[in-house]
């Protein structure tokens, strides 16, 4: 009796071997067969009804359902039937119900007779008028986390009755499906992620499509936008009107994200449509905000300035709707903010006129109108600090001789550099008044050159600027001794540019121009070697010199004033030396 099988099976031991060795592998048979099914399929639905045609067909049971659990309803819901009667769609609450009660206990079971079982629901036999008369339930679970379950009804046999092993065939079958179901619906995650990404970088694409293009470097209007994110709530925009003058705006949206995206886009768009017929600021503001007001998502809105001018006399017709106080930058280097006038566009009715949104009407006079996003003045300095309308306004005096794109684009550069992550769009616009009798202020070019040399980063050709620079210091009626000091100064400056810039590499070049306008000798210097430490280029005292430390010394001792500037390409380096020289024949310095 002690060699008998389980079950009290009497017939001959190896004959048992072999049922339970047949068994078995007809188990590993269909293990491998689903795994084959299931590994060519990401489609979620097809996977989940080949899986339980596979086991309805071993088990060899007249049906069979799979449910997914949705926990965000409390529900689960049928995805999958096999059998005469299809169940597809049919929702189960958890905890009611065979299945229902498997997954809420995380246990499986056999119920040989559903009358006798308490749990059993008779309501979709009474619907289908099909009989279920015995039941194996088991849920699937991966990695610990419930994804539904799978039930089989009424085994294909003489008794129609589940077995312990089928149980424990299903068990192991669930287990392969929930696996397959679990990489199947991460792959069709997958597949929506980067249909997302996509889309959104086509949205991007589009969006930066709106921003304008500078025509030339002489433009009197440039601007700039680093978003903060893929997407930017922030916009600016300018375009020429038939009459040469040209509208300019500058706004930002509320909120972050597709929906401040898609606000934007909308306000950017009805900027430059209805901006070819409205040709007063504060119409053209109150009529976009009738369009907001109809359509935009409740709680969101518009901060916008924009206004009109005219480069033949400087004249800016301007109007503020909520916006960051824009500022006049004056040609004696003072400031002025305008205020807005009238709320932000979106959240009520507003009028054009002195009693809704106002317009300013005033003459840049050779100065320059900068609008911003908070942004700006928000962003984060290198050393934590925000940069605060007084920041920005000494990065603007530091640099009112270059050209306002250039100008712009130092200050986005000082805010990106920091490393820090931008929590906010920086988003910034210059209005300049560029009149040909108002250019030394407005441009940083010098109404007359005197020289222009480039020349190889190489001291052999040192002796070459020395005679172009002595040339225009002649040109200009320079006295012998300041020719002669500035002769010093500059190539000192040259010197440093081939011995640290370039390293004494051989390689490269630098370019030299020299201007000369009432008295004032300017030399701007500039290479492209890679950027160098300013701090190391500010004069020492004698006990803290290094290598070239003396010839620092020397060019400030011998200029007025001496500044690196950021390069107009935003590469290299650019030295600006300012000399007030004495005159031939005048007392004048």
């Amino acid at each position: 009796m002690a060699n008998l099988p389980p079950g009290g099976d009497r017939r001959s031991p190896q004959v048992f071997d072999r049922r339970r060795t047949t068994m078995v592998s007809g188990h590993l048979e269909l293990l491998s067969k689903m795994s084959g099914h299931l590994a060519v399929t990401l489609n979620l639905d097809e996977t989940i009804q080949k899986a339980l045609d596979l086991i309805v067909k071993f088990v060899q049971a007249e049906g069979g359902a799979l449910f997914l659990l949705e926990e965000k309803y409390g529900t689960l819901l049928c995805k999958a039937s096999a059998g005469p009667v299809d169940i597809r769609g049919i929702r189960v609450k958890i905890g009611e119900g065979i299945v229902g009660h498997c997954v809420t206990e995380n246990t499986s079971r056999i119920v040989r007779d559903v009358q006798q079982d308490a749990d059993f629901d008779h309501t979709i036999d009474e619907s289908t008028g099909f009989q279920t008369r015995s039941i194996v339930c088991t849920p699937m679970i991966v990695n610990g986390q419930k994804i539904g379950a799978i039930e089989l009804v009424n085994k294909h046999t003489d008794d129609g009755l589940f077995s312990d092993t089928d149980l424990l065939m299903l068990q192991t079958l669930a287990s392969a499906a929930a696996l397959a179901i679990n990489n199947a619906h991460m792959a069709e995650e997958l597949v929506e992620q980067e249909r997302v990404s996509r889309e959104l970088e086509l949205a991007t694409e589009m969006q930066r499509s709106l921003l304008p293009v500078t025509p030339t470097d002489r433009f009197p209007v440039a601007g700039i936008n680093l978003p903060a994110n893929e997407m930017s709530g922030d916009f600016y925009d300018f375009f020429v009107l038939e009459d040469g003058r040209i509208y300019f705006s500058l706004g930002d949206v509320s909120g972050k994200g597709m929906d401040a995206a898609l606000l934007m886009s909308k306000t950017a768009s009805l900027f430059r449509c209805l901006g070819k017929t409205i040709l007063e600021p504060n119409v053209l503001l109150a009529t976009i905000n009738r369009e907001l007001c109809e359509t935009a998502i409740h709680g969101m809105f518009v901060t916008m300035a924009c206004g009109l001018l005219d480069p033949k006399t400087g004249i800016v017709e301007l109007a503020n709707a909520g916006h960051e106080p824009p500022l006049i930058h004056a040609r004696d280097g003072t400031f002025t903010a305008l205020p807005a006038s009238a709320p932000p566009l979106g959240i009520m009715s507003l009028q054009a006129g002195d009693n809704g949104i106002r317009e300013e009407t005033f003459n840049l006079d050779g100065g320059t109108l900068y609008i911003f996003t908070d942004g700006v003045t928000e962003g984060c300095l290198e050393d934590g600090s925000r940069l605060e309308q007084t920041g920005f306004q000494d990065i603007m005096r530091e640099r009112c001789d270059l050209p306002i794109a250039a100008r712009i684009k130092a200050v986005v550069s000082i805010l990106s550099d920091t490393g820090r992550k931008r929590h906010d769009d920086i988003t910034l616009l210059a209005i300049e008044d560029t009149r040909p009798e108002l250019r030394h202020h407005a441009s940083g070019d010098w109404p007359r050159m005197v020289a222009r040399f480039t020349f190889p980063a190489r001291a052999d050709a040192l002796q070459s600027v020395r005679e172009v620079v002595n040339d225009a210091c002649e040109t200009c009626g320079c006295v012998t001794e300041d020719a002669t000091d500035i002769i010093i100064a500059v190539g000192e400056a040259c010197q440093n540019i081939v011995r640290h810039a370039y390293k004494g590499l051989d390689e490269g070049d630098a370019t030299l121009e020299i201007y000369c306008e009432d008295g004032i000798l300017e030399f701007r210097l500039q290479d492209s070697a890679r950027p160098i430490d300013r701090e190391k280029m500010q004069p020492k005292w004698p006990k803290e010199l290094g290598p070239g430390g003396l010839g620092i010394c020397l060019i400030h001792d011998i200029m007025d004033k001496v500044e690196y500037l950021p390069p107009p390409e935003g590469q290299g380096n650019l030295l600006r030396m300012v000399k007030f020289i004495k005159r031939k024949n005048s007392n004048e310095t």
